[in-house]
């Protein structure tokens, strides 16, 4: 992604969080972000948005699919545009500084050359949405719906619930916005973002 369209996401990301939350402890949360790679982070290693600045561009993703799904089904004066941005731009903050780029060889023409990829270097090991659960509880205090759909946005993807763990359906049944957090963020991933060569 051209660093100008990165500065551009990032500019919408901030507009997006500072318009809609009004909640102590924003401004120390974005000026952490902004001292992380979060702005210019890819969102995978090699699936949706594995770029520079894909990270932020997924996020707003995810928001602008959150906000048309809560919509739809609650109508808008029924929903927290605050808890459907927090959820939505924040979910993933447990991949900042959680990538690095290494080199290796590819064949191209029939000559061997360097080229750049992703990996992972969790610096952090505390799972995924629960990470980002505790990240964000550093900084700004979530409700308890918040920080279920954060914690459970990856839904039947997430290793705890590959593992057996079931406990995503009762955040669910009880917290809808769980299944709309899921949702958006899958939408975002496969119906928004670019897919890996």
């Amino acid at each position: 992604m051209e660093q100008e369209i990165i500065n551009q996401n990032k500019e919408q990301f901030l507009k997006i969080a500072r318009d809609n939350i009004k909640r102590d402890g924003l401004e120390e949360l974005l000026k952490w972000l902004a001292s992380t790679d979060f702005f210019e982070a890819p969102a995978s290693t090699k699936f949706h948005s594995a770029e520079a600045g894909g990270l932020c561009f997924h996020s707003i993703k995810v928001y602008e699919r959150l906000l048309a799904l809560a919509t739809a089904e609650w109508g808008e004066e029924n929903i927290s545009k605050e808890t459907i941005a927090i959820v939505s731009l924040f979910h993933d903050v447990c991949k900042c500084c959680f990538y690095k780029t290494e080199m290796r060889n590819v064949k191209e023409n029939g000559e061997w050359v360097q080229k750049p990829y992703y990996t992972i270097d969790d610096m952090l090991p505390y799972g995924h949405g629960e990470k980002s659960v505790y990240m964000i509880n550093g900084y700004m205090r979530l409700t308890r719906e918040e920080a279920l759909a954060i914690n459970w946005h990856m839904g039947g993807f997430d290793k705890r619930v590959l593992g057996g763990d079931m406990q995503f359906s009762k955040a669910y049944y009880k917290y809808p916005i769980c299944t709309l957090l899921h949702l958006a963020d899958v939408m975002a991933t496969y119906l928004d973002e670019t897919q890996p060569n």
